[in-house]
């Protein structure tokens, strides 16, 4: 079945666009979920909460890549989850991550208007795809798909140090982007 086939399948309520949807994107979304949690209960329990989130914004959304929609509203979900729980410690490979990005995008971590957030997004999703192809790939490795060092260098067969300084550069160099156009 099509994406567009399941997105008028939940356009027309049609309860049977969420097992349809499970059964083409569940894997991919349980991997996004579990990227960031490393739980397989609090990952699944992610993966449900995209189901009926999705349900609840189709319509007025109609998304024109179903997978891309549903792994934003995994990874938020997931990130949200991951942050409940680890309120009082942090600790583990996501807050590793979210301090890595924190430290280039904002020195308070926090977007003081909604404008100044839109233009964020903008600039650094423009920086990305303007990434060379290996770059693009380890960065969304790491900031999209949270994995570890270890695991980006296993994949890309770099060694542990590479991935490290390729990131540094990377994270270095959207820093830079985000002082030229005004957003830090």
């Amino acid at each position: 079945m099509t994406d567009e086939q399941i997105v008028e399948m939940y356009w027309d309520r049609n309860e049977q666009a969420i097992s349809v949807t499970s059964e083409k994107y569940g894997t991919y979304c349980y991997s996004v979920a579990y990227g960031i949690l490393h739980n397989e209960e609090d990952s699944k329990e992610s993966v449900n909460d995209t189901y009926l989130s999705a349900w609840n914004s189709m319509p007025p959304h109609k998304p024109s890549i179903l997978k891309t929609f549903l792994g934003k509203i995994t990874r938020r979900l997931s990130i949200d989850r991951w942050r409940r729980k680890n309120a009082e410690k942090r600790g583990g490979e996501m807050a590793e991550v979210l301090d890595e990005l924190s430290a280039c995008i904002s020195p308070s971590g926090d977007p003081i208007v909604e404008m100044e957030k839109e233009m964020l997004d903008k600039t650094i999703n423009t920086f990305v795809r303007e990434l060379k192809d290996t770059e693009q790939r380890v960065f969304l490795c790491r900031y999209w798909y949270a994995k570890s060092v270890k695991e980006i260098a296993k994949l890309f067969g770099f060694s542990e140090s590479k991935v490290k300084v390729m990131l540094m550069r990377t994270r270095n160099k959207l820093k830079e982007r985000l002082e030229t156009e005004g957003l830090l």
